[in-house]
């Protein structure tokens, strides 16, 4: 399959005027055409802010890319130009906001809002009558009327209004979609239906999607690969199969699986990860996870593992020394 991006020792800080906050640290990742990446962990991991510096999106005074590189069309777009930049947002690479009531304008039509995405990328000239054909299509196609598209944000429930923001993000067709925890506001029957509508547009406009989320049961309905995020950086990553079916995993990992409920199990509490994650003013010297895993040893606290590497699989776990020296 054709490599559509990657994402190459990826750095991110926040500066404040007393104290630096190390959000993302070294991260590294690849995407194929049509694939799904889900980027998991705890509020805080630096999930978001990973989206963001894709899309050079962070916050101008206080957000900075230290390191690294994001290759998307065999191009770094972090060498870009902001113009350059304004090209690729929305037409080539587009992304649905954690919440769709702030993404929406109150006073403007949800049918105008869609096409002004239309309107900036406009290069092949198509009048005012063509872009409402488009607009029309694309609501049809996550399911809304075309009739609705002179109302107003208000007029929709949380559910459409979601569907809204998906049909602006989808309408110029790009080639990646990232969707920043697309379904948290959404009651349990509506985020089925919202997550069977993207999966179809994704395999019926063969978009590339990373999917930001703490949920793995999203998770396994969506994606083809898999990252565990924490504390800025990816900790695992692999295929599905890799991660819901294989024998080895890190500690973190294994602790976001026991946190999931099981109709099987007779216990009455849930299994949730003790502790807090760290401060990311004061990130600790060796293994992130340390002060709150079971199986903390001398040597996590003092240094970095090794990545342990078998075929799509990778682990950051000390856990695996000896396999990585083998």
């Amino acid at each position: 399959m054709e490599k559509l991006l990657e994402v190459k020792n990826l750095s991110v800080q926040y500066v404040t005027g007393k104290e630096v906050v190390e959000a993302v640290n070294h991260i590294s990742f690849s995407l194929n055409k049509g694939e799904t990446i889900g980027l998991v962990g705890e509020t805080g991991a630096g999930k978001t802010t990973t989206a963001l510096s894709l899309l050079r999106l962070l916050p101008e005074r206080t957000g900075r890319i230290t390191e690294g590189e994001v290759i998307f069309h065999g191009e770094d777009i972090l060498a870009h130009k902001e113009k350059e930049m304004r090209d690729i947002r929305g037409e080539k690479i587009a992304m649905i906001f954690q919440d769709p009531m702030t993404s929406l304008n109150p006073v403007i039509t949800v049918g105008n809002q869609i096409k002004e995405s239309l309107i900036t990328h406009n290069h092949d000239g198509l009048k005012s009558e063509e872009l409402d054909q488009r607009v029309e299509k694309v609501l049809e196609m996550v399911g809304i009327p075309a009739s609705r598209k002179n109302d107003y944000p208000h007029q929709f429930s949380g559910g459409m209004k979601q569907r809204v923001v998906i049909a602006m993000a989808l309408v110029c067709e790009p080639d990646l979609l990232i969707a920043d925890e697309p379904t948290t506001a959404l009651d349990v029957t509506i985020q089925a239906q919202v997550l069977l509508m993207m999966k179809n547009l994704r395999d019926r406009l063969g978009t590339a999607m990373i999917m930001i989320t703490h949920d793995l049961g999203i998770v396994a309905q969506t994606c083809d690969k898999v990252a565990v995020m924490y504390a800025g950086e990816i900790i695992e990553q692999g295929t599905l199969e890799d991660i819901f079916t294989g024998d080895k995993h890190h500690p973190y990992t294994v602790g976001l699986f026991g946190a999931i409920p099981n109709i099987s199990d007779e216990s009455e509490r849930l299994k949730p990860i003790d502790g807090l994650m760290p401060d990311p003013t004061d990130l600790p010297i060796g293994c992130s996870f340390f002060p709150r895993c079971p199986h903390c040893m001398e040597r996590c606290k003092a240094e970095k593992a090794a990545i342990y590497v078998n075929g799509t699989h990778s682990i950051c776990c000390h856990l695996f020394d000896q396999e990585v020296k083998e």
